[in-house]
């Protein structure tokens, strides 16, 4: 039990160390890991080819292309064996046939995380009436605008988000920023663009002190202090084409390139500036009926004890069956590399409503 003090004290340590920082590396990076089961199975290789609800968190100009009035997803997924929840719920609605807006909410969190700080009295009696649990949980809320241009096939849109981070009674921020993005399709090439966190998001972080000072004095760990934590831009690039296979079977098949600013980070090409993580996604479709989705990304280079370096990737697969206005997808995915084998299942759901069938339903 004494291990979940040390895990709170460096948990909060690390909190403090980074938002002193102006901009520490990995940022809000829960909004990085993709949303529903076709994105995840192709490997977040959709910035281009999204054009559904969740275009809202992917490219926002993709909610223009929802074939409804009104959109729902949902999606629900589990990580490290269950330990973290990963909820999303969005809706995109069609103003008319120019504009759109929508609206996303997601959740990442790890909860019923046993707080051990107050288990030893001063004595050194063991209290196990003193274990408490806590929740370390991520919020974004997402609201999203997209708009056709006078250009032919090119089409805009960005996003407002609000971020809420908390770590028990311990520590929480507040968070704003913006997200503008570009769509551009010319017959069956499609070429995406996603700025992230274009302004930078500032994340204001405060620390609930009287929670654990005492226990950090006692231990000669530093007192964190309320500070502010920068969020640097972020492109996502991606490029498209559709293929006629056979009969009614097509393909799409995406290539997309992550370009964060914050520094050098372990992928494929990088610098002390920049760093580009490749990635590609595959969709096969039958009669715009079943789809078979596949995805490779995540290269990395992990150094061994003598000095050797291993080549990993992260392969991710997945289904998907449309029925009329609703469709169910399904990813399967190893968020480790191979050797590690920590594999997620991830459900997603979507609905949509049109206004005339309603109507005419209702006479």
């Amino acid at each position: 039990m004494m291990k979940f003090n040390i895990y709170i004290s460096l948990f909060l340590m690390l909190f403090a160390s980074s938002v002193i920082a102006q901009a520490p590396k990995y940022s809000n990076e829960f909004l990085s890991l993709g949303i529903a089961a076709r994105g995840l199975a192709m490997s977040n290789s959709v910035v281009a080819s999204t054009n559904d609800v969740t275009s809202g968190y992917w490219n926002t100009p993709g909610i223009l292309e929802i074939e409804e009035d009104l959109q729902i997803g949902l999606m629900h997924s589990e990580y490290f064996a269950g330990i973290a929840k990963y909820d999303y719920i969005g809706l995109a609605k069609k103003l008319n046939d120019n504009s759109a807006i929508g609206i996303s909410l997601i959740r990442f969190g790890v909860d019923d995380i046993p707080n051990t700080l107050d288990m030893i009295d001063k004595d050194g009696n063991i209290l196990l009436e003193k274990i408490t649990s806590f929740s370390v949980v991520d919020y974004a809320f997402l609201l999203s605008y997209a708009q056709k241009t006078k250009i032919e096939g090119l089409n805009v849109g960005g996003n407002a988000k609000i971020i809420r981070r908390i770590v028990g009674e311990f520590a929480s921020s507040w968070g704003f920023g913006l997200d503008v993005g570009a769509k551009y399709i010319k017959n069956n090439w499609i070429f995406g663009a996603n700025f992230r966190d274009v302004t930078s998001t500032f994340n204001a972080w405060t620390f609930n002190t009287s929670a654990f000072e005492d226990v950090f004095i006692a231990t000669g760990n530093e007192i964190p202090q309320n500070s502010l934590e920068i969020t640097t831009p972020k492109i996502l690039l991606g490029a498209a084409r559709k293929f006629n296979v056979y009969k009614k079977i097509k393909a799409l098949v995406e290539i997309d390139a992550d370009i964060t600013t914050d520094g050098k980070r372990n992928v494929m090409l990088k610098s002390d500036l920049l760093s580009f993580d490749p990635h590609l996604g595959a969709e096969f479709y039958y009669n715009d009926l079943i789809f078979f989705r596949l995805g490779v990304g995540n290269f990395q280079k992990i150094p061994n004890i003598d000095g050797s370096k291993n080549f990993t990737f992260q392969p991710n697969m997945g289904l998907g069956i449309k029925f009329k206005h609703f469709a169910v997808d399904y990813a399967f995915t190893d968020i480790g590399d191979q050797s590690i084998a920590l594999y997620s299942h991830v459900f997603s759901i979507r609905y949509g409503i049109n206004k005339k069938a309603e109507a005419k339903s209702l006479q």
